[in-house]
């Protein structure tokens, strides 16, 4: 696949994810030689395994990673999320042919949703810096949902046997890039200019046929913008002094884009938040006579507010992150954690207490389970079918020993990373039925067999 201009990538292709059933993208990173790789493998290991943790709706998740060192050319393999959408800069040469310049309400959302990925990852320990933010690794969907991708950490950028000669995108790289120690005010730089290009639609000579762009052309293309506090927001983005750039959070507060949060869109966040069936609790909510609010004993009901717009869509559009929460609570990221241990050196031995993965947070709305034995041999598979609240299935086997319980099997799916804590008692009770039907048919058909064979 395509990757749009991510510096250290020596190669990317599209893969299945067999259990999710979720196409995925395989990326590999060559280093040039083995001791490039050990000097770094420590701080590498560390970068990538704090990626692996993010998890915000406006970045492209990162889900899994491993190192091959058997060969002499050791590489680190990993696997992200596929955008099937176009990347921003498609959609800005789309939507030049048809209008002079981007409305100014579209500009604001986009920003804030940038802004709202980056702020989150410059708010981990150790700041994650991205590193190769420009209109070619942000990605926009049909809901107008924004999410930034690429994120290829500073600790490959100078050990991999690929390395940066797209003059296209220089312009994008802070003027202090390689000079000096690397900073989050990298990211705001480069988002500027992207801020820049979202509001001009191009910056003049942008690059597209291979030249660099001057700064010239920047100032140029700023002064052509018509607002002034648009004007004045990315100017402050692109001061040549890091020190003196705003960080993410500022930004978020300067006066074009800093508003006080709506009680609607609060509520919505709520109920995203809280409910696993929003849609089922919006249809009990949304009648005229019902209280939604209530300030100073003032009631606000639901039939008061002329609305334009469809409630379970505005819902659906925060649960995907259109609309994150910028002014106060904004998403935490994880604490950072040791380094898990890599697949190739991994040891395929059922452990009495595994290694907990990640947390499902997806409700099961169906599942079906079943108990039979293999052909080969005597002895019995159960297989669990889960249907999730995303449409997504899930289909689980192991094999089954009389010492097994329903009880423990469903910890042990929720420890794994399989269900949530919410169904395990659901799941039990389905394991515990089956089991004792199949053991309810095993003992008639040994009794039948023990009455046979006596007839004989």
């Amino acid at each position: 696949v395509e990757q749009r201009d991510v510096p250290g990538i020596d190669c990317a292709h599209l893969a299945m994810d067999t259990e999710e059933g979720v196409e995925v993208v395989w990326n590999e990173v060559q280093f040039s030689e083995r001791k490039n790789f050990k000097s770094q493998e420590e701080k590498i290991q560390l970068v990538f395994e704090n990626l692996t943790q993010l998890e915000h709706p406006n970045i492209v998740k990162f889900h899994r990673y491993w190192t091959d060192t058997h060969n002499d050319k050791p590489r680190v393999i990993f696997i992200t999320e596929y955008m099937s959408s176009g990347s921003l800069k498609q959609f800005l040469k789309r939507t030049k042919k048809n209008v002079k310049k981007l409305p100014l309400q579209a500009w604001k959302r986009w920003c804030t949703q940038i802004l709202s990925a980056l702020s989150y990852l410059h708010s981990c320990s150790p700041p994650v810096i991205h590193g190769n933010l420009t209109c070619d690794t942000i990605f926009i969907q049909h809901n107008g949902l924004v999410k930034i991708g690429s994120v290829a950490p500073d600790a490959i950028h100078h050990h991999v046997k690929t390395c940066r000669e797209n003059m296209k995108n220089m312009h994008f790289l802070a003027p202090e890039y390689g000079s000096a120690a690397t900073t989050t005010a990298i990211d705001i730089y480069s988002f500027g200019i992207c801020a820049l290009e979202m509001a001009a639609l191009e910056i003049q000579g942008n690059g597209d046929s291979g030249t660099l762009v001057t700064e010239e052309q920047i100032k140029r293309t700023v002064e052509s913008l018509e607002d002034a506090q648009q004007k004045d927001f990315i100017i402050k983005c692109l001061s040549h002094d890091p020190a003196k750039r705003p960080t993410a959070r500022e930004l978020l507060f300067h006066p074009l884009l800093f508003e006080v949060h709506p009680l609607k869109l609060l509520a919505a966040h709520c109920l995203v938040n809280t409910s696993s069936n929003y849609d089922e609790m919006l249809q009990k909510l949304n009648k005229p006579d019902m209280v939604y609010a209530e300030v100073r004993q003032i009631e606000f009901h639901l039939g008061d507010v002329t609305g334009t717009e469809k409630l379970e869509k505005f819902v659906e559009d925060v649960k995907y992150g259109i609309y994150p929460l910028t002014a106060f609570s904004a998403q935490k990221p994880p604490a950072s954690r040791p380094r898990a241990i890599s697949p190739e050196t991994a040891e395929s031995v059922k452990s009495a207490t595994p290694e907990p993965l990640d947390i499902e947070t997806r409700r099961v709305v169906n599942m079906i389970c079943s108990v039979k034995p293999r052909e080969e041999n005597c002895e019995l598979f159960m297989t669990i079918l889960l249907r999730m609240e995303d449409k997504m299935n899930r289909q689980l086997t192991c094999p089954i020993s009389p010492d097994d319980s329903a009880v423990a099997l469903s910890h042990e799916l929720v420890h794994l990373g399989f269900i949530h804590e919410t169904d395990r008692e659901k799941l039990a009770t389905m394991i515990e039925d089956t089991l004792r039907n199949k053991q309810q048919q095993l003992l008639g058909a040994a009794a039948k067999m023990q009455s046979a064979a006596a007839q004989a």
